[in-house]
């Protein structure tokens, strides 16, 4: 197995004054923690390795998640060459050097893959560039990029390539990363991390910022009396100069703060909503999980009194889980404001929950002969179907039927309240017997 090199760096600093996540960083798949379904034994990476067949491919993640040291740990575990590019500060006349020395290299078939970080910064000219390279066998493109690649990446060279999502790391990976770090670097000698919480909610996800502050608050803890240091939540706020929000995430806090939340959308306080939202938002809490919240909130209290809201609270999912976060705070506050503001019905919820009710008190239920399926012709020579009255065949679409099985006749579930009048006024018009004459509170 070759080593990896790297023809486009200067050469690197001793040991000892490189960032601490370089000083760990691993550099084969087994040393590399999270991404269980890149890297576990059933994942793509580990066929690669063992074929020896490595694709180009574009890796798309946040930040700290790994992207880098996938690169370099594929290479070499692969036995490859890996050259190295910064799509940030290479140019034209860059790419075209790693280029040619890429072409050399196969021509002595020595196999050689291409690293790009920030491969999106890279304008058309470049990525045509690569696209021929690829084309042509010149290079295996390892693409990092924190962006979405359908919108960055030239189609003609996506299409070559293979796209692998990386995730936001989880705390008990991050601990994992932070733990291992301790034990083998020599500058940590002696560290104990006493706050967990506050450690996992400064990097929210991202390897290398946990690492950062975990090397920044060792540099000015005291030395205790037995020589180690201890790393407090008020040592870590001291050391980045930053107010930590204290947020556990799986306990008690965590339910209480998402209950004030809701309680402050479904209360109509706007102002309220995004002070919990930007509670949550700065504890590193999952913004996927803030969304989700919203679209059950938007059906659940919001109802048919602004059906729009569904649809806003699906678009505001959708644009975070694309766009990830820090940008996903803007369209979360867009969500929180209007659905904060919007009319508000829980008649639906409360329907549901009735029917529900209803199905579990009552037993056997029969569908009745006219409301059954009538697929094939001994189901019709049963009587299925029968009877039944196409609404479409009749005057306003509409007439009356009995919908329910023979164990319920005509039960009210669905009760629209004054927010909800298009519904209640169409409700009363077709079925007047079942409008109760108050509706529950909403």
């Amino acid at each position: 197995m070759i080593g990896l090199f790297d023809d486009t760096t200067e050469a690197q600093p001793p040991h000892a004054h490189r960032p601490l996540a370089e000083r760990v960083r691993p550099m084969t798949l087994d040393g590399i923690e999270g991404q269980e379904h890149l890297l576990g034994d059933d994942g793509p990476f580990q066929a690669f390795v063992r074929t020896g067949r490595l694709p180009s491919m574009i890796l798309w993640g946040p930040p700290g998640t790994g992207k880098t040291t996938l690169a370099n740990a594929l290479a070499a575990t692969a036995g490859i060459a890996l050259m190295r590019l910064s799509a940030i500060d290479a140019g034209v006349k860059e790419l075209r050097e790693i280029l040619a020395k890429a072409g050399t290299s196969v021509r002595r078939e020595r196999r050689t893959v291409v690293f790009v970080d920030e491969i999106h910064r890279f304008n058309k000219g470049q990525q045509d560039a690569l696209l021929h390279a690829v084309e042509e066998g010149t290079v295996t493109l390892i693409g990092a990029t924190t962006e979405n690649p359908s919108f960055e990446i030239n189609a003609a060279l996506l299409s070559r390539c293979q796209v692998y999502r990386l995730h936001s790391l989880t705390d008990e990976t991050i601990r994992t990363i932070v733990e291992h770090a301790i034990s083998k670097d020599e500058t940590l000698g002696g560290v104990i991390v006493e706050d967990w919480t506050t450690l996992a909610t400064i990097a929210g996800g991202d390897a290398r910022t946990a690492l950062n502050a975990i090397e920044t608050a060792a540099s000015i803890a005291t030395v205790n009396d037995d020589g180690t240091r201890t790393i407090t939540h008020e040592l870590l706020v001291r050391a980045l100069q930053r107010t930590v929000v204290r947020y556990d995430k799986s306990g008690e806090q965590h339910y209480d703060i998402i209950s004030a939340f809701i309680k402050s959308l479904r209360g109509s306080d706007p102002d309220a909503a995004l002070f919990w939202l930007a509670v949550m938002i700065e504890a590193g809490e999952d913004a996927l999980f803030i969304a989700r919240r919203m679209v059950v909130f938007a059906s659940e209290d919001v109802g048919n009194a602004d059906p729009s809201a569904l649809a806003l609270a699906v678009s505001v999912f959708q644009a975070v889980e694309r766009i990830g976060m820090p940008e996903g705070r803007i369209p979360l506050a867009q969500g929180v404001t209007y659905l904060a503001l919007a009319q508000k019905s829980n008649a639906s919820y409360m329907a549901i929950n009735a029917a529900i009710q209803s199905v579990r008190s009552t037993g056997t239920i029969t569908v009745p002969m006219h409301l059954r399926n009538a697929p094939t012709k001994l189901t019709k020579q049963e009587g299925y179907g029968v009877g039944y009255q196409y609404p479409h065949n009749h005057d306003q679409h509409f007439v009356r039927e009995n919908y329910f099985p023979e164990e319920i006749q005509g039960q009210s579930f669905y009760r629209p309240d004054s927010q909800e009048p298009h519904q209640k006024a169409r409700l009363n018009a077709l079925w007047p017997e079942r409008t109760p004459k108050d509706t529950h509170p909403s």
